[in-house]
């Protein structure tokens, strides 16, 4: 395959999957204006809360879709990576989000538990139907892009945890019709709450330790370091630094000292074994090297600024 069918082939899938995106925002607009007229107007809880929770989908989805759009500029003098992060800084906005639009339902759960009224159950069963089918349809949307991209993994993680939040809603509007358990509204907002905070815990981790420049969890310095000193010309790797660009893209940055006086040529060799090492061992892709011989400076720290 050519260089430029490749090219055309990742414009045309990062084209799709924005348009996937906006039509789950729009979709979400939708849902989410029938579920505030119908929580105002059956005094639900649990579907101002399943509204709410929608309502941060349309913002963190238009985060999200801002975001896939940003990431396709090129880079420039004066912003040499481009937008490659944007993505990165969406899925940590949005994760920050679920667990803040948490709390406030855990909140207001708890004070609702304490007075629970009569609710209009019936109007509650069908929007949390039209909330099941609009999130689900929109969580197959996403589900291919949500197993490659932390963007649209954290976009699928809203919609999934809503159309969870909906599924909810309606058996508790069962609940609610057939038995009068009024109480169970605050109880299902309570659940719903702390299922979007383990939702979205692990998310706003893993964004935030590649904000960071964190190691990847998978990687490890030392083991690196033995595997590069195995190779016969390199005696020594240290000031090692190692991180996340995105999810495409890890970066390795590194002193190496060498046994001999190496010409460039020879360097040249070496680097293209440390490169086809790193990437083939340990799946890093950007590889940027310092060669030095008997240069006078500490060689037994590994990792050093």
């Amino acid at each position: 395959m050519s260089h430029n069918q490749v090219h055309s082939h990742t414009h045309s899938h990062s084209n799709l999957k924005g348009r996937k995106l906006l039509l789950s925002v729009l979709l979400n607009i939708v849902i989410t204006v029938a579920q505030v007229i119908g929580g105002l107007i059956s005094g639900s809880l649990s579907l101002l809360s399943d509204a709410l929770h929608n309502f941060s989908d349309v913002l963190s989805l238009a985060v999200s879709y801002i975001a896939d759009r940003y990431s396709k500029k090129d880079a420039s003098v004066t912003k040499t990576f481009g937008y490659k992060r944007a993505e990165i800084i969406a899925a940590f906005v949005n994760s920050a989000t679920l667990i803040v639009v948490a709390i406030y339902l855990i909140y207001e759960a708890i004070l609702r538990l304490f007075s629970p009224h009569p609710i209009e159950s019936g109007l509650v069963i069908w929007l949390a139907i039209l909330g099941i089918f609009v999130n689900g349809f929109s969580v197959l949307l996403l589900f291919k892009e949500s197993k490659s991209n932390m963007n649209m993994r954290s976009a699928y993680l809203h919609l999934f945890s809503d159309m969870t939040a909906s599924v909810a809603v309606l058996i508790g509007g069962l609940l609610m019709k057939y038995f009068e358990w009024y109480w169970v509204d605050s109880l299902l907002t309570l659940l719903i709450a702390l299922y979007l905070i383990v939702m979205g815990y692990n998310l706003l981790k893993s964004s935030f330790k590649v904000l960071m420049l964190f190691t990847p969890d998978d990687l490890n310095l030392v083991v690196i370091s033995d595997a590069l000193c195995k190779i016969p010309e390199i005696k020594n790797v240290h000031h090692m630094h190692i991180w996340q660009l995105n999810e495409e893209e890890t970066h390795l940055e590194a002193h190496i000292d060498f046994h001999e006086d190496v010409t460039l040529l020879q360097f040249d060799t070496v680097l293209t074994k440390v490169e086809e090492l790193l990437y083939l061992d340990f799946g890093i892709n950007h590889v940027t090297i310092q060669p030095e011989h008997q240069k006078d400076d500490p060689k037994d720290i590994i990792v050093q600024d």
